[in-house]
C-alpha cells in the first residue's frame, strides 16, 4: 500500500494554519489584547438583500412539489448562465452560455482543471504567488517553473524573460501583490502563449474590483485570448459569497491544447466528478446580475475600497513602498526596516495587535513584504490605520 507520495512534498504547514497557530498562542497570552485581523482575504459584509430575497424564493420553491428541484445540470443552470453572459455582455465581452461551467468556486476549479491536463505538462508560476497554483501541481507532480514578479516589475512579471512552459498561471488583479495588467500587457502573454502552443489559467476572482480604464476585467477582452486561455471567476468577493460558494469558470469552444478541444474534455469531467451547485445558491447568484443586485454589490465593493484607501494612506504617510489598494482589495507593502515577513507579523501583532499576512507565505519572492487586506469592518480598519501610523 502507498500513498501519493508527491503530498510529501508539500510545506510542512500551510500558510493560514501557522497564523492561526500563532495568533492562538498570542491570544492566549494575551487574553484581553483586542485583535484586529487584516489577513485572510474573507469578506465581512452580508449577502446583499437582493440576494438574500432571492434565495428565500428558492427555499421555499424547493418546499413544494410542484417547484421542487432535485439534481440540476452539472455545467449551471440556464438561468445562471445566462445572467453571467449577460454581465460579460455589459462589457463589450462576448461568451457563450454553453462555455460557462458553475462551480462552487474559482480555488475548486483551479484545482481541478488539472484533471484534463498531462502531467507531462511543465507549468509557469510567477513567484509570489496563491499558494493554490503551486500545492495542487506539488500534488499531481508537475514539474514547476517560477517567473520573477518583484518591486522592478510592479509585481507583474511580462514573458519576455519567462522559461518556456506549456500552462500559465496568471491571476489579476494578483492576490497577494494587488498588481493589476493593464490591457497591453495581456495582449503580450497571449502573443506569447499563442507563439509557444502554452494554455493561460486566468484567475479573475477580483476583477470586480477594477476601477481603472486601462486594466482589463476578463482576458477574453483580448484578441486570440479564446484560443489560448481559460479564466476563472468567483462570486466569493465580488459579492460576499465566501460562505456561500459559487463561482463560474469559462472554456471557449474554440480553445484547443495539444491538439484536443478542451471544452468538451471540461465538461466529461464535470459531468463525471461533480454535481454541480445548489438551486438555491445559484438562484441567489442570478440576483447578482440583477439590476439591483449589481447596485448593491458595487456598493459593498466601494465599502471595501475606502478601508483600502485607509490603509493606503497609512502607509503614504510613513513613506513604506507599497502597491494594490485601488484595484484591489489587497495592498502588499514593503516590510520597515529590514524586518522578514514572520518578523514584521510579529511586530504588528504584538505593537498594534493587528494580523496580517507575511508575504514569505506566497513564496521566496514574499520574503521582506507584507499583505493587507481591506475586508474588514470600516470602524476596525480605521483604528488599524492610526496604529499603522503610530507605530511605522
Amino acid at each position: 500500500m502507498k500513498i501519493n507520495e508527491n503530498y510529501l512534498r508539500l510545506e510542512e504547514s500551510y500558510l493560514f494554519a501557522s497564523i492561526a497557530h500563532k495568533l492562538a498562542a498570542w491570544k492566549e497570552a494575551n487574553p484581553r489584547r483586542e485583535v484586529i485581523r487584516l489577513g485572510i482575504g474573507d469578506v465581512t459584509l452580508p449577502l446583499v438583500p437582493a440576494v438574500t430575497e432571492a434565495m428565500h424564493k428558492a427555499v421555499d420553491e424547493m418546499g413544494r412539489q410542484e417547484t421542487f428541484h432535485g439534481y440540476g445540470p452539472e455545467q449551471g443552470y440556464p438561468f445562471l448562465r445566462e445572467a453571467v453572459c449577460g454581465y460579460y455582455a455589459a462589457r463589450g465581452t462576448i461568451i457563450g452560455e454553453d462555455e460557462i461551467f458553475v462551480s462552487d468556486g474559482a480555488k475548486s476549479d483551479l484545482g481541478n482543471i488539472l484533471d484534463v491536463l498531462s502531467l507531462q505538462n511543465t507549468v509557469l508560476i510567477p513567484d509570489p504567488v496563491y499558494p493554490v497554483y503551486v500545492d495542487t501541481n506539488v500534488m499531481a507532480g508537475r514539474d514547476i517553473r517560477y517567473l520573477s514578479a518583484n518591486r522592478e516589475n510592479g509585481f507583474l512579471p511580462l514573458p519576455d524573460q519567462a522559461p518556456r512552459a506549456d500552462i500559465i498561471y496568471l491571476c489579476s488583479p494578483n492576490n497577494p501583490t494587488g498588481a493589476a495588467y493593464s490591457r497591453e500587457a495581456l495582449r503580450r502573454w497571449v502573443a506569447y502563449a499563442q507563439e509557444h502552443g502554452a494554455l493561460i489559467l486566468y484567475d479573475a476572482a477580483y476583477e470586480a474590483f477594477v476601477c481603472e480604464e486601462a486594466l482589463a476585467r476578463s482576458i477574453y477582452e483580448i484578441d486570440g485570448a479564446r484560443e489560448c486561455a481559460i479564466e476563472f471567476c468567483s462570486l466569493s468577493k465580488t459579492a460576499g459569497f465566501t460562505g456561500t460558494r459559487c463561482g463560474y469558470t469559462v472554456v471557449p469552444k474554440s480553445l484547443s491544447f495539444g491538439g484536443h478541444g478542451l471544452h468538451a474534455l471540461w465538461l466529461r469531467r464535470q459531468t463525471t466528478k461533480f454535481n454541480g451547485v445548489p438551486y438555491i445558491v445559484q438562484r441567489g447568484a442570478q440576483a447578482v446580475f440583477s439590476p439591483e443586485g449589481q447596485r448593491q454589490t458595487r456598493a459593498n465593493l466601494d465599502y471595501y475600497r475606502g478601508n483600502a484607501a485607509l490603509l493606503a494612506g497609512a502607509l503614504q504617510a510613513r513613506g513604506v513602498w507599497y502597491t494594490g489598494g485601488k484595484n484591489s482589495p489587497y495592498i502588499w507593502m514593503k516590510c520597515p526596516d529590514g524586518m522578514s515577513s514572520w518578523e514584521f507579523f510579529d511586530y504588528l501583532l504584538e505593537r498594534a495587535g493587528i494580523v496580517g499576512t507575511p508575504g514569505s507565505g506566497f513564496g521566496p519572492g514574499g520574503e521582506g513584504y507584507f499583505r493587507l487586506t481591506a475586508f474588514g469592518d470600516r470602524g476596525r480598519t480605521e483604528k488599524a490605520a492610526g496604529l499603522l501610523k503610530e507605530i511605522l
